[in-house]
């Protein structure tokens, strides 16, 4: 059954596209990784994987290029330059468009559908991964339950999940200048609760995910630096769901105070600071 929070989902992403790798895959951790190439790191030893939530495809076209030549199945299922079997699912038909177009997408098994009730066969994979979308599912048990489901015994499970500002960044700066704006609309332009709050701390996730099958998982806080010009910076947190259903007034003023405030932080070169934290969550179908 589909949930507010999914139609509310399917809405933004299919009027913002991309939005999410928009807004990080421009970030770098202190290794010069991005999150979504940490997340690709995880399960490099993996043939088959699927990406939950997987966008506009960028974490799946990394997949396919990083690929690995001793992998599974016939020739006729793999990315080509790949030995790698890649799915991804999502509930965005306009996002899962963008990721056909990306080099290799259109050998990706795609499909619109919920991480609550995947249309894949009992251990078709040696990998799962999640970028910045697992923690937005609801019925994070039936989640848990269907990704054990889909991965075979010593199947890798890895997700980047959000970890809030890092401090002292235009990323606080927005949160700051933005709430008492998110918190003054009307019921009707606020955001449903998204996702299971569980999936944000080491201690939740493995309630959820060690009854469905799962070892304790390997948590890791990692900085992304995301410093960048004012449009960038608006770009990235400008792109957060609250903003979505907001009047397009309130949005003009958000900037302008956003802008403001930032500019007292402006860098010789004129770039912004920015960071945020992400949580990277692995762990092991037993």
């Amino acid at each position: 059954m589909v949930t507010d929070q999914e139609t509310f989902l399917r809405s933004f992403h299919a009027a913002h596209p991309a939005v999410t790798v928009g807004a990080m895959a421009h970030g770098r951790a202190e290794d010069g990784r991005s999150s979504y190439e940490i997340l690709r790191d995880r399960v490099a030893g993996a043939v088959r994987v699927l990406d939950l939530g997987c966008g506009d495809g960028l974490l799946l076209e990394l997949l396919g290029a990083e690929g690995n030549a001793s992998g599974a199945g016939g020739s006729d299922a793999r990315v080509p330059g790949s030995g790698r079997m890649l799915a991804g699912l999502d509930l965005s038909p306009e996002e899962l468009a963008l990721a056909r177009r990306r080099p290799g997408g259109e050998r990706v098994d795609l499909r619109v559908g919920r991480a609550q009730q995947l249309p894949f066969q009992d251990a078709q994979f040696d990998g799962c991964v999640s970028h910045m979308a697992l923690m937005l599912m609801g019925e994070a048990e039936r989640v848990a339950a269907e990704v054990a489901r889909v991965l075979e015994p010593g199947g890798t499970l890895a997700a980047v999940l959000g970890g809030g500002a890092a401090g002292g960044e235009a990323y606080e700066t927005f949160q700051r200048v933005a709430r008492p704006l998110f918190e003054a609309a009307p019921a009707e332009q606020r955001i449903p609760v998204l996702g299971d709050r569980r999936l944000r701390t080491r201690e939740g996730f493995d309630a959820v995910f060690g009854p469905a099958g799962f070892e304790p998982v390997e948590w890791e806080t990692v900085r992304i630096d995301l410093t960048g010009p004012q449009e960038r910076i608006w770009a990235t947190v400008g792109g957060l769901y609250d903003l979505g259903p907001l009047d397009p007034a309130i949005v003009a003023e958000l900037r302008a105070r956003f802008e403001a405030e930032s500019a007292a932080s402006v860098l010789p070169d004129g770039r912004i600071p920015c960071a945020m934290n992400v949580h990277i969550a692995s762990t092991v179908r037993r």
